[in-house]
């Protein structure tokens, strides 16, 4: 992603960050600064600072004066450590999850729970996006499980929460503005998709062309800064009870920061779908909602009984 390099940039800002909140550097980071910081570094000084210092040059600034100081103790970000974490623990939790044999008479725990989550974002396709969405739920559901396991990362000791930290966060937003503005350009054409911001009154669209374009331009900084605002919010306040008081109390609001994880999940993966509705529809929903075709209007609505039942697995012979 984007804003995942190797730079000490947010890494230092992030540092200071996180020690304001009462955490200090995970010792996984320090160590891999500790191992691999020096050639990282050397490599930063060559290559990409340079870079840097042209493209601030530009505003009068440079790369120190934005990330701050180049050294090998942060050459290595915590997020980015932190963020490859997150990747893992994704993996390891479905690959826990996932039973070895899917079962409908007899489900495990695992697979209700999984088929919990998939149904939830299903249903949030079908209702938002329509029966066709459902070829998106592999991206919105990477999106869900890896941001929650994000989240709720600060909860563990020694850990932090990737999404604590404002690069991780733009870098999700980034992520979801290309995936909507790629579904809408391949389903739409560059200028069909374009089109769609100037609204359907053609009086009015010189004014709303260029609100719908900046609208549309901010939303990854939305996103990131959403995310970004709770969950730093919440280390915060975790982070400064547990400097003042016993840990029983930290552990007593803990419930509360599980919910604020689930919850900015669920944010992120409903807006992300909302922007999808807007840029992709399918044809035979064009053509149920416009009154062309009695059996057309009738496939749709099959498929969207269908779409809002029970997922079934598959019989194998």
């Amino acid at each position: 992603m984007l804003f995942l390099s190797s730079e000490p940039a947010a890494a230092a800002g992030g540092g200071h960050a996180a020690e304001a909140g009462g955490h200090h550097t995970p010792w996984l980071v320090e160590a891999l600064n500790h191992k691999f910081g020096e050639p990282v570094h050397h490599f930063q000084v060559q290559y990409t600072k340079p870079l840097w210092d042209k493209f601030f040059g530009l505003f009068g600034s440079d790369a120190e004066k934005m990330f701050g100081h180049y050294t090998p103790e942060n050459a290595i970000p915590w997020y980015t450590v932190m963020f490859v974490l997150a990747a893992l623990f994704s993996l390891l939790l479905i690959f826990l999850l996932k039973p070895r044999r899917l079962s409908v008479d007899e489900p495990g725990y695992g697979q209700l729970t999984l088929e919990k989550g998939v149904l939830a974002i299903r249903g949030l396709l079908v209702d938002n996006v329509g029966p066709h969405g459902m070829k998106y739920l592999p991206v919105i559901g990477t999106f869900g499980i890896l941001i929650l396991i994000s989240n709720l990362m600060g909860l563990v000791p020694g850990l932090m929460s990737p999404t604590a930290s404002t690069s991780v966060t733009f870098a999700l937003g980034i992520s979801s503005f290309v995936y909507y503005n790629a579904i809408g350009i391949r389903e739409n054409g560059l200028f069909g998709h374009l089109r769609h911001f100037a609204g359907p009154v053609v009086w009015l669209a010189p004014l709303m062309f260029p609100i719908e374009m900046i609208s549309n331009l901010v939303r990854p900084m939305s996103l990131g800064v959403r995310l970004f605002g709770n969950l730093f919010g919440d280390e915060q306040i975790l982070g400064t009870i547990s400097g003042l008081v016993a840990w029983i109390v930290p552990v007593l609001i803990m419930p509360l920061s599980v919910f604020v994880a689930f919850m900015q999940t669920f944010i992120f993966v409903l807006l992300s779908i909302l922007y999808i509705s807007e840029v992709s529809h399918h044809h035979d929903e064009h053509v149920a909602h416009e009154g062309h075709g009695h059996d057309a209007g009738e496939h749709v609505g099959e498929l969207k009984a269908e779409a809002g039942g029970v997922m079934t697995l598959p019989s194998h012979t």
